[in-house]
C-alpha cells in the first residue's frame, strides 16, 4: 500500500495534467484521474518492466481516459464549458506543463481534434501511436492535428 502511495505521489500531477488536457474540464479530469489509479491498482500486476513505468502509466493513463471520455460523450458534451475560468488556475495550481494561453484555447477545440493534439503535439505520441490509441486511421490522426492547428492560429490572431 506504501509503494502505490509512493507511486500516487509521484505521478498523480503528470496524470492530471494529460487528462485534465484531454477533458478539457476540471471535474472530469478529477473524476479521470482518479479512474486511472483505480485501474492502475488493478493494472499493475500486468507491467512487466519491458519500459520505463512512466511510459506505461501513460498508456495506461491514455487508454483510461479516452475510453471514459468515450462512453460519457452525451454526459461530457453537457459538462464542457468553453468558458471555465478555473481551467488555467487549475493547472497552475497542479503544476502542469506549459500554462499559456495555449491551454485555454485546446480546451476549445472539438473533443477528437483535443485528444488527437494533446496526444500528438504535447505528449509527443507519434501519428502511428496516436491512431492505434484512438481506434482512427493515421491519415485521420494528421488531419486533426492540421484542423487543432488550423483553429488555434486563427484564435491566437483575434486575441
Amino acid at each position: 500500500m506504501q509503494a502505490f502511495q509512493a507511486l500516487f505521489e509521484r505521478h498523480h500531477r503528470r496524470v492530471y495534467g494529460l487528462v485534465l488536457r484531454l477533458a478539457g474540464n476540471i471535474d472530469v479530469a478529477q473524476d479521470l484521474t482518479q479512474e486511472v489509479f483505480i485501474q492502475l491498482w488493478s493494472a499493475l500486476k500486468s507491467f512487466r518492466g519491458e519500459s520505463k513505468f512512466s511510459t506505461w502509466l501513460h498508456t495506461v493513463a491514455t487508454r483510461v481516459a479516452i475510453s471514459e471520455l468515450r462512453k460519457q460523450k452525451r454526459w461530457f458534451a453537457r459538462l464542457h464549458t468553453a468558458g471555465d475560468d478555473d481551467y488555467d488556475h487549475h493547472l497552475v495550481h497542479e503544476d502542469s506543463a506549459d500554462l499559456s494561453e495555449l491551454d485555454r484555447l485546446i480546451q476549445k477545440l472539438p473533443p477528437q481534434t483535443r485528444w488527437v493534439f494533446v496526444l500528438h503535439c504535447i505528449e509527443g505520441l507519434r501519428h502511428e501511436e496516436v491512431s492505434q490509441e484512438l481506434g482512427i486511421a493515421v491519415g485521420t490522426s494528421k488531419a486533426q492535428v492540421h484542423r487543432a492547428r488550423t483553429l488555434l492560429e486563427e484564435w491566437l490572431s483575434h486575441e
